[in-house]
């Protein structure tokens, strides 16, 4: 069969991703909030996009069940669909930072291969992973859908950090432990960060 990719070819737009930087007064990004399953990921995300837009920040928010609902309906929780998950979502999160939109992406993405495979998608600099660090002990106390306990009675398979694993990020941009600091002083370190790195 013939591969159709090969008869595929880029093409460049005339307003490039630096234009759009200048246009919107700040450069463009992703944040990759990684972590198990009721770590506060959303949350956070939430709150620093708050902050984003009253500081005039165009950004988007990418949610791991969003997502599930509609663009990758299709994908199960087996090794490979958490992988493809992963490549859309990058591949995703990749058009908004071309398009000079700070994205905020909110994801289990349990594989350290799987994150490093959407990182490869960008320019240094543009993937900023953020380790939303919480215990499973707290995880699993909070449970805001209920998923752990399905899990522990057997109704979910292959849940993360049960009956599936979760590979910490070895060296995060930021880690942030969500069980001993308040939501505000969360968010408040990722726009220092922002700052210092000059993409504000």
């Amino acid at each position: 069969m013939e591969n159709l990719s090969q008869n595929l070819t880029f093409h460049k737009s005339t307003v490039n991703k630096q234009d759009r930087h200048e246009l919107n007064q700040h450069k463009s990004c992703v944040l990759w909030f990684t972590g198990l399953s009721g770590s506060g990921k959303s949350t956070l995300a939430n709150e620093v996009e708050k902050r984003l837009y009253a500081r005039g920040i165009r950004t988007y928010i990418l949610d791991g069940d969003n997502i599930r609902l509609g663009l990758n309906k299709n994908l199960g929780f087996s090794v490979e669909d958490r992988r493809e998950n992963i490549r859309r979502i990058g591949e995703l999160s990749k058009l908004f930072v071309d398009a000079g939109v700070l994205v905020l992406a909110a994801f289990i993405s349990p594989y350290e291969a799987d994150r490093a495979m959407a990182r490869n998608m960008f320019d240094s600099g543009e993937f900023i992973e953020i380790y939303v660090n919480c215990s499973l002990d707290i995880c699993e106390k909070r449970d805001p859908k209920g998923l752990y306990k399905k899990a522990r009675n057997g109704v979910i398979k292959e849940f993360t950090g049960i009956s599936a694993p979760y590979e910490a990020p070895n060296s995060p941009e930021l880690n942030i432990e969500t069980g001993k600091y308040s939501l505000e002083v969360s968010a408040e370190r990722i726009i220092e960060y922002l700052i210092q790195n000059q993409i504000l």
